[in-house]
C-alpha cells in the first residue's frame, strides 16, 4: 500500500484519488499476510464495516483479486479467499520456473544497457528495503515487487510467450501467500542484489547462476509451509 493509501489507526481506509485502488491494496495485504486465511469467506458487508467504504469499491477490488486468482466467487455463496496451492502445484511451478527463468536472466544480461539496468534497479525493491513499520503491508508490497522484477527480466529477455505463460500462473502471489515471514523478503532482497550485480556487469553466466540460486532458495524458504 502506498504512503497515500495507508489505513489510519482505526483501520479505516483514508480517502484518496483512487479509492478502489486503496481498497484493493488493503484486501490484498490481508490475503498475502494470511489475515484472511485461504478458503475463508469474504463478505462484502464485513469489508464495508472494516474499511468504512461503500460496497462499490469492495466489489471492484474483489473482482480484480478474482482475476488474479486470489479470490473465488461461487454462485449463491459469494466470495472467499482462494485455497492454498497444493504441494504438487508448488513443485510444478518451481520446475517450470527453473526451466525458464535462469535462461531468461542470461538473455536479459546479454542485452543489458544503462536504461534497462535502471528499470531493473527500480523494480528490484532493494532501494527501499527495511522501510515502513507495518510488516503486513511491507510483505504484500514485496510480493508484488518481486512479481514486477521477475516480469521485467522476462520482458528484457525478449520471449513474450514465456513471459505470458509465467504471468498467467500468478506465481508470486500464490507462493508468497504460503508463509508470512520477514525472512522471505529479506533473503529475497539479498538475492535480487546479486542478480542486479550480474546485470550491471552484463554477465550472462552470472545472471543465469544468480537466478537459479534465487529460485532454489525461494523454493526452500517456502517448503516448510507444507510440513
Amino acid at each position: 500500500m502506498s504512503l497515500t493509501e495507508t489505513p489510519d489507526h482505526s483501520g479505516f481506509i483514508q480517502r484518496s484519488n483512487s479509492l478502489a485502488g486503496s481498497v484493493y491494496e488493503a484486501i490484498f495485504a490481508q490475503l498475502m499476510s494470511l489475515k484472511i486465511a485461504p478458503g475463508a469467506r469474504i463478505t462484502v458487508d464485513n469489508m464495508v464495516r472494516e474499511l468504512n467504504v461503500s460496497q462499490t469499491p469492495i466489489r471492484e477490488a474483489l473482482g480484480r483479486l478474482e482475476g488474479e486468482g486470489l479470490v473465488v466467487k461461487t454462485h449463491l455463496i459469494g466470495y472467499s479467499a482462494a485455497p492454498q496451492i497444493t504441494r504438487r502445484r508448488f513443485d510444478e511451478l518451481y520446475v517450470l520456473r527453473l526451466l525458464l527463468e535462469p535462461d531468461s536472466a542470461a538473455r536479459a544480461a546479454a542485452a543489458m544497457d544503462e536504461a534497462k539496468l535502471a528499470v531493473l534497479r527500480e523494480a528490484a525493491g532493494v532501494m527501499g528495503r527495511r522501510e515502513g513499520a507495518d510488516e503486513r503491508i511491507r510483505y504484500s508490497t514485496f510480493a508484488r515487487q518481486d512479481a514486477i522484477f521477475h516480469d521485467k527480466i522476462l520482458e528484457l529477455a525478449g520471449n513474450e510467450l514465456i513471459r505470458e505463460t509465467l504471468n498467467h500462473q500468478h506465481t508470486h502471489f500464490h507462493i508468497f501467500r504460503l508463509m508470512f515471514h520477514s525472512r522471505v523478503t529479506e533473503e529475497a532482497l539479498d538475492e535480487h542484489e546479486a542478480l542486479l550485480a550480474a546485470f550491471a556487469a552484463g554477465d550472462a553466466s552470472a545472471a543465469e547462476k544468480a537466478m537459479r540460486i534465487h529460485l532454489e532458495h525461494s523454493r526452500d524458504r517456502l517448503l516448510p509451509a507444507f510440513e
